[in-house]
């Protein structure tokens, strides 16, 4: 959204924004995504197929025949029917240092790595996951404490800078090349994952529950059985719960709701 709205600032014409179709959200109402909601307040046109890659959207993209494309954490994978179509190529904003991070969870793995810094990457797409070649990147700091939504919108905010300096220089950036040999993958977060131990260490849990926010969430067994930890902190060697959440109940003190245990 904040590409969005920085392209649309930046006064680029943009002909068309292809965005999910709405999906339930909380209690089952259809929520659109903040992208078609951003557009629709700029006054721009929205598309929302279930396929990027159906006939249909590649018959749309031909005819309104744009000269550049980008992608922002759209979740499909772009075919080469698409990839071909704009002039100058597509760009995709990527919230981590490629080759570092390729995939779709590339803010919550930084955190679980432990990296002390990440960043963002404007790149050319091409039909492999996050391979084509870095055209600019920008280095970010990982803030002590700092969970995934927050570093995501701090990335979001810088990638959207950075998109708009890289567009107004297209003609003069040159494309390099990833080193492959150095590319680490970030795959989607599974339930699984959030299901902590404290056999893990302090350190350990800190990362899990700070990068597993706010999905899947990170659940520490207590007293209470087990429990979502929405915030907590490194305490010496053992890691204290601040925020917890029972199943069904709002978000409260961890004192609160498990006492001393």
């Amino acid at each position: 959204m904040p590409s969005l709205r920085a392209l649309h600032s930046a006064g680029h014409e943009i002909s068309l924004v292809i965005t999910q179709p709405a999906r339930p959200g909380h209690r089952m109402k259809m929520t659109p995504p903040p992208v078609s909601v951003a557009a629709v307040e700029l006054g721009l046109e929205v598309y929302q197929p279930e396929r990027i890659r159906d006939a249909a959207v590649v018959q749309r993209l031909h005819t309104l025949a744009p000269d550049l494309m980008v992608v922002v954490a759209y979740g499909q994978i772009i075919p080469r029917s698409i990839l071909e179509i704009p002039r100058r190529g597509v760009l995709n904003v990527h919230a981590s240092l490629l080759p570092r991070w390729r995939g779709a969870s590339p803010v919550a793995h930084s955190i679980l790595a432990g990296d002390v810094e990440t960043g963002v990457t404007i790149m050319k797409m091409d039909e492999q996951l996050d391979h084509g070649p870095v055209l600019t990147s920008r280095v970010v700091t990982i803030r002590p404490g700092e969970d995934t939504p927050a570093l995501t919108s701090r990335l979001a905010e810088a990638g959207a800078e950075l998109l708009v300096e890289t567009v107004a220089r297209l003609d003069e950036v040159q494309a390099a090349d990833q080193d492959h040999s150095k590319a680490t993958f970030a795959p989607r977060l599974t339930r699984q994952d959030g299901a902590l131990e404290w056999e893990m260490g302090a350190e350990e849990i800190d990362r899990r529950v700070r990068a597993l926010q706010p999905w899947p969430g990170a659940t520490l067994p207590t007293k209470r059985g087990r429990v979502k930890v929405l915030k907590g902190h490194v305490e010496g060697s053992r890691y204290v719960p601040d925020l917890v959440q029972l199943p069904g109940k709002r978000p409260a003190p961890a004192k609160q709701v498990l006492g001393d245990a």
